[in-house]
């Protein structure tokens, strides 16, 4: 800590130290109270950055609507009405989420039936697709459908003759059992062999290319008969030749089921968009808690996540340690896995095309802390963020390239985040240069704006993000629109964050108070053995037309109070007028609130500022202590 020294008039009085602290860096969980540099606190509750290096009190929340069952999941399409999955429902709201709160618009029920469990959401190709580790789900912005419901039905031959044989061309699709075979018929051929026997009991569909372009529908056992255990389709007449030479004149439509091929997908619970060259055009799906496929991860067709080839997926690592969620870094997809040792728990992969099919090789595998929170991948300034068991980590550029990734950014949080039960549960969104981290009714935050590039405490990373601790925030799931930030609780409550900072509406939840402080570390001096006599204390406070402060100082393990200002720090305002916060002042500067103070004798001391008032902003710009140091501490 820096401590300047003023000198008095008289020579033989003792100097006075002074400690001011005028950048405010958020908290500082970890290092002991003694050793907490100046700028942090080892102990504020809600504040929060207002600019780089100055704090205030968080805004409130309040309740927006209702809905039956614990929010598990917000989910939005571009410029169509937004979603949020409540319970086993999906329910569609206004556009504008201030609309629920109007006359018509009540949440309306769109879907039944999903897992009571978080669901994750992506758009792709002008729609909006749903996981929630039951089913797939589709949303054109208007209905809800099943994935399966709408699955393609792939091609898997061409050019095939009658007799078999012909060109691959696509996978069967896990996601339905029905696939299509175009064989070239000679005239001649009655009997069509299918690459596959097994088929089950859906009706074999047959076309024929006519000579004027048009395709002929044939039923089954009307014109042809269908041997469903070796998959042999036979004509009453065989099938002329193709009217146009070397074109697939015959098109036939089977069903085989494979138990368990479509749970595949429809048990995912987490995924990413990515493809060849790193373009976001397939999605990426993992989390099948089924034992055999923990490790398993599968990718949709290019722009089409109702098409899952039998053949596009991967295994990756061991097949104990599940995959937990994803990140990209520099155009490749890495994998985060669950292990708890300090394995080779990233696996990078990049996308290309081979043989004019994309292909997703294993390009490296890092060693370093398993993944534990699968809703907690975001991005802060460009770098992916996620949570181990030993606080959030980032995974860089430069990590990628090497054996291992040890980039901690959480080292101040870390000595009260990871004292939390259920870190697994945790929800993670980036807001306005921020990483909010929800868990157990708290939130800790990353502050992207401020940052120190080294730090003692943690020397393999190359950053260290401010932190801030905010409580009563009973958030299961967080999202953002059109600037407000939102969130869902397990009671089925959609809360929005107040958003106007000068509104003194702003300070409260749902109409109770808020309480925030700031601690300062132990005041030790510059000779921790010497006994000090602090003489006086002072704050930079924001003003506000209502604002007040309460100051403490820790003496020997006991609060005390020094003094409750609830009127300097207040200006006149006609748009907030109240007599309850008359003032006659204008200035609506920063106001210097100063005492004397007579703590005698002690080696150390600490010193707060609190506000737990209704409807009540609380900034600070400036903090300051003088004291003297003496004889030696008895």
């Amino acid at each position: 800590m820096a401590y300047k020294q003023v000198k008095l008039p008289s020579a033989s009085a003792p100097a006075i130290s002074q400690v001011r602290i005028e950048d405010f860096l958020g908290v500082d969980f970890t290092n002991q109270p003694s050793t907490v540099d100046e700028v942090r606190s080892p102990d504020a509750t809600n504040m929060i950055r207002s600019v780089p290096g100055k704090v205030r009190k968080r805004m409130g929340w309040h309740t927006v609507g209702k809905v039956a069952g614990r929010v598990n999941g917000w989910h939005a399409l571009y410029d169509k009405p937004p979603l949020v999955h409540a319970g086993t429902v999906l329910f569609q709201l206004p556009l504008g989420m201030a609309g629920i709160d109007k006359e018509g618009g009540a949440p309306v029920q769109l879907y039944e039936g999903m897992a009571d469990d978080r669901s994750s959401s992506w758009e792709l190709a002008g729609k909006l697709y749903i996981a929630d580790g039951k089913a797939l789900l589709v949303y054109d912005g208007e209905t809800v459908k099943t994935a399966q419901s709408l699955a393609r039905v792939p091609i898997l031959t061409i050019a095939k003759p009658p007799a078999g044989g012909g060109q691959t061309y696509e996978d069967l699709n896990l996601l339905q059992p029905r696939f299509e075979e175009d064989f070239l018929g000679d005239g001649a051929a009655k009997v069509y062999q299918l690459s596959f026997g097994g088929l089950d009991d859906t009706p074999v569909e047959v076309q024929i290319l006519q000579a004027d372009g048009t395709w002929q529908n044939m039923a089954e056992n009307s014109g042809f008969s269908v041997n469903r255990e070796t998959g042999q389709i036979t004509f009453t007449t065989a099938p002329a030749k193709s009217p146009v030479s070397g074109q697939d004149n015959v098109k036939i439509i089977a069903s085989r089921t494979v138990e368990g091929y479509a749970d595949r997908i429809n048990k995912c619970r987490t995924g990413i968009l990515f493809g060849v060259n790193g373009a976001a055009d397939r999605l990426f799906l993992t989390r099948n808690p089924d034992a055999d496929f923990i490790h398993y991860d599968w990718y949709s067709g290019q722009n089409d996540p109702t098409y899952w080839g039998d053949t596009a997926y991967a295994t990756l690592g061991q097949s104990d340690s599940p995959i937990v969620g994803y990140s990209i870094v520099n155009a490749r997809l890495a994998a985060h896995k669950s292990a708890t040792a300090n394995e080779r728990n990233v696996i990078v992969r990049e996308g290309n095309l081979q043989d004019s099919k994309p292909s997703f090789p294993i390009v490296n595998m890092l060693q370093g802390e398993g993944a534990v929170g699968p809703y907690s991948f975001a991005y802060l300034t460009t770098e992916p963020l996620f949570l181990t068991r030993l606080g959030l980590y980032a995974l860089t550029t430069a990590d990628i390239t090497g054996e291992k990734y040890a980039q901690q950014r959480s080292f101040y949080l870390n000595g009260k985040l990871l004292t939390e039960p259920d870190l697994e549960d945790a929800f993670a969104l980036v807001y306005k240069d921020m990483y909010w981290l929800a868990v157990n009714g708290k939130v800790y935050i990353l502050d992207g704006l401020q940052a120190v590039t080294t730090d003692r405490s943690a020397p393999y990373s190359t950053r260290q993000y401010a932190g801030f601790y905010l409580t009563n925030v009973p958030a299961r799931v967080l999202w953002q629109e059109d600037g407000i930030l939102y969130f869902g609780s397990s009671d089925g409550a959609l809360r929005a964050f107040y958003t106007d900072t000068q509104a003194l509406s702003s300070y409260s939840d749902d109409g109770t108070p808020i309480y925030a402080c700031w601690q300062t570390p132990y005041l030790l001096g510059k000779n921790f053995y010497r006994s000090k006599t602090f003489s006086r204390f002072s704050v930079g406070l924001a003003t506000s037309v209502a604002t007040s402060i309460r100051a403490l100082a820790q003496v020997e393990g006991i609060w005390e109070e020094l003094f409750h200002d609830t009127d300097s720090a207040r200006y006149f305002s006609w748009a907030n007028f109240s007599w309850a916060n008359f003032s006659w002042s204008s200035d609506t500067t920063p106001r210097t609130i100063g005492e004397k103070i007579r703590i005698k004798k002690v080696d150390k001391a600490a010193f707060r500022v609190e506000n737990g008032e209704l409807d009540q902003p609380f900034g600070l710009e400036n903090l300051s202590i003088e004291f003297v140091e003496t004889g030696y501490y008895r």
